[in-house]
């Protein structure tokens, strides 16, 4: 396979060359017609993590071109031939022609060498029907409520508003990716208190494991806080956590990180409970201290204390969700008990991928259902 040139190129800037060649094929074909261009949607690309690992599938010369709902039947058709028949064999020095893998239950394309026209991964879609499809809202069509952002799953609004838009004259995958780049004020306060409710919820328990002898179950629940540090330190941030192979690439790119990381990670390899609660009581102050630098709320005391009488460690995360709580003024957050959006309770795939699904379970959560 060939190379691009100069070495790697990350699948984004493949997908901008791309667009260098598509855009005059429409402007002679179709000329005055509206569209937006971009590299959007699934793919490591999009999220910025892609490696020279990613091109052996799903990677390549890729493109999603949006247009106005009632033009999409008139003309995508049209535009998949065109394309296929005058897209060039390579872009960037990587193949546009693509073949699907035999796998039905696994779907993902393969650059493969071009013998005539391209089966090319210039997808024409439609910006509401495309938003649903991810996300189970339509977006185009007005603000998010209060449920609908909490059962979009954070990987999937990454995947919405990370990549990048090359061209735009319709405006509405714009307007889409504006009005989910993050959450409202309310919403995220929220998120946040019902994140340290899960680190309240189990930061006791790695002193209980450890004191009857379960160091295996100790270190199990040390990774699982160090994990929802993690992702609060995502949120505190504002950024959107991506699952889990790609959360510590971007826990990675945190101005936290640099204070926060030795700490998790000396938590997750510690051998004795002594180095456990050590490492882990120096990453929830420094959390604790961050999230009250963001003045969402009175300021808690983020230094470690003893879980009650027992001689363990804690930082008594609850005060902090406590305190986000009493912040929140939206008289449906306010009803709402402390479980947050679907991917703080719920990390099943198949359920993250089926909008209607996390719908309902939202509902039920909120009486409504």
């Amino acid at each position: 396979m060939a190379t691009s040139v100069g070495g790697f190129a990350g699948g984004v800037e493949v997908a901008r060359a791309l667009f260098g060649v598509v855009a005059p094929v429409l402007a002679r074909e179709l000329p005055g017609l509206r569209y937006a261009a971009a590299r959007v949607g699934g793919g490591s690309e999009v999220l910025g993590f892609d490696t020279e690992r990613s091109v052996d599938h799903d990677w390549g010369p890729r493109l999603e071109l949006f247009l106005r709902r009632d033009e999409l039947l008139l003309h995508r058709e049209r535009i998949r031939r065109v394309l296929s028949e005058r897209l060039p064999a390579s872009v960037a020095g990587w193949s546009t022609n693509f073949r699907m893998s035999e796998d039905p239950l696994d779907p993902v394309g393969f650059m493969a060498p071009a013998e005539g026209p391209v089966n090319h991964r210039v997808e024409v879609l439609d910006t509401g029907a495309w938003a649903v499809a991810l996300l189970g809202v339509d977006a185009v069509g007005g603000e998010p409520t209060v449920l609908e952002w909490l059962a979009m799953p954070q990987q999937r609004l990454a995947e919405v508003t990370g990549g990048a838009v090359f061209h735009d004259s319709v405006g509405e995958l714009t307007l889409v990716r504006s009005r989910l780049e993050w959450y409202p004020d309310e919403v995220w306060r929220y998120l946040l208190a019902c994140q340290w409710r899960r680190v309240g919820q189990e930061e006791a328990f790695v002193g209980r494991c450890a004191e009857v002898g379960d160091e295996l179950g100790a270190s199990v629940v040390a990774a699982r806080l160090v994990r929802e540090l993690m992702r609060l330190c995502l949120l505190i941030e504002r950024r959107y956590a991506p699952y889990s192979k790609w959360l510590g690439s971007a826990f990675g790119r945190l101005e936290l990180a640099e204070r926060v990381g030795p700490s998790l990670r000396g938590a997750v390899v510690a051998r004795d409970q002594r180095g456990r609660e050590g490492h882990l009581c120096d990453a929830y102050e420094a959390v604790g201290a961050a999230q009250n630098g963001l003045g969402l709320a009175e300021p808690v005391d983020p230094t470690r204390r003893r879980f009650h009488n027992r001689p363990y460690l804690v930082l008594g995360a609850d005060r902090f969700a406590r305190a986000l709580a009493a912040t929140l003024t939206d008289p449906q957050l306010r009803a709402l008990p402390l479980t947050g959006a679907v991917d703080q309770w719920a990390d099943s795939t198949d359920l993250l991928a089926h909008p209607a699904a996390i719908r309902a379970a939202m509902e039920a959560l909120d009486g409504t259902g």
